[in-house]
């Protein structure tokens, strides 16, 4: 049975952590709907990479990224109590485009399955 590397364990428990601080303690509205998609460690654990999506296009965007560069002094000494590390990785938060780039990929889909008719047949566009 493969063990996890330690890095990766840590990163599953601040995604944990930071899920359930978005969820109770942090009030400011611009970080109302944002989604921790996910955290990745350096092989160090000196430095939390932590991705979020969050509905509503790029306002809602960089509105985002000003809230958590404006609470980030409070996560990090949050997430420093629950982790219960000696020390406290550096985070970063980064908007995750994979989702995005999921939609986009799916409107492609769709669209091509539009222009196909019943028979298997392209439709003639004139």
């Amino acid at each position: 049975m493969k063990t996890f590397p330690r890095g990766d364990r840590v990163a599953a428990h601040i995604q944990k952590v930071l899920s359930e601080l978005l969820r109770k303690r942090i009030k400011d509205p611009r970080l109302e709907m944002v989604v921790i998609t996910g955290v990745r460690m350096s092989k160090d654990i000196k430095n939390a990479h932590i991705f979020y999506t969050i509905t509503g296009g790029e306002q809602a965007t960089a509105a985002a990224a000003q809230g958590f560069d404006d609470a980030c002094g409070f996560i990090r000494r949050a997430l420093a109590k629950q982790l219960g590390l000696r020390y406290m990785p550096g985070i970063r938060f980064f908007y995750d485009k994979s989702v995005d780039y999921g939609a986009h990929i799916d409107t492609l889909i769709k669209s091509i399955h539009a222009d196909v008719r019943p028979d298997h047949t392209e439709t003639e566009e004139e």
